[in-house]
């Protein structure tokens, strides 16, 4: 249970001001149908996260302890400092395929989530913990987190969080959780 609600509050924070966070919202306006999108959402970075969670899962058994402790540790850290750096508005792949509001959003989603930074947290978390479901299941469960009340609230989400501080906040765990895997496993954070 632990790996998931790491894997999940990692994902939520990171995800706060992203790319594929501002993706949704204009889905969410384009479409004006939210079960929709918010089931695209899912399917898309369920199979997004879960080929990113087998390659970490992969890499475990590739290097040895040493090595991968400290590739993870400082994989978290430069994911820090990338959670400090705003993603420019990307209106992604739905162009004019006339797809519906599912379709769409699944394929965008998907094809967007490409290398993003939370699919390569999933990659290191995965790496990290086990069991693998439980961090697929925890950093799906923190893209929808962020994501589903941009598609159900819009535009007034981005209006009213400070996305420079929940930045500095997703930095700062990434940060921790690299130190703490430098160090020794982080025992002190639970990790």
């Amino acid at each position: 249970m632990h790996a998931f609600w790491v894997s999940a509050g990692v994902v939520a924070l990171a995800e706060i001001g992203d790319k594929t966070q501002l993706l949704a919202l204009l889905l969410a306006a384009r479409y004006q149908r939210p079960l929709p999108v918010i089931a695209g959402i899912t399917v898309a970075t369920l199979a997004n996260h879960g080929l990113a969670g087998l390659a970490g899962a992969w890499i475990t058994h590739l290097l040895g302890p040493l090595l991968l402790r400290a590739l993870l540790g400082l994989g978290f850290i430069a994911m820090g400092a990338w959670a400090l750096v705003p993603d420019k508005s990307d209106r992604g792949p739905i162009g004019r395929a006339g797809l519906g509001a599912f379709a769409a959003t699944l394929l965008a989603f998907f094809l967007v989530e490409m290398g993003d930074k939370t699919q390569l947290a999933t990659a290191m978390l995965a790496a990290r913990y086990t069991p693998l479901a439980a961090v697929i299941l925890g950093t799906t469960s923190g893209m929808l987190l962020a994501d589903v009340p941009a598609v159900l609230l819009g535009e007034r989400v981005t209006r009213v969080l400070p996305l420079l501080l929940v930045r500095r906040v997703a930095a700062a765990l990434f940060v921790l959780l690299g130190l703490a895997t430098l160090l020794g496993g982080g025992s002190m954070l639970g990790l």
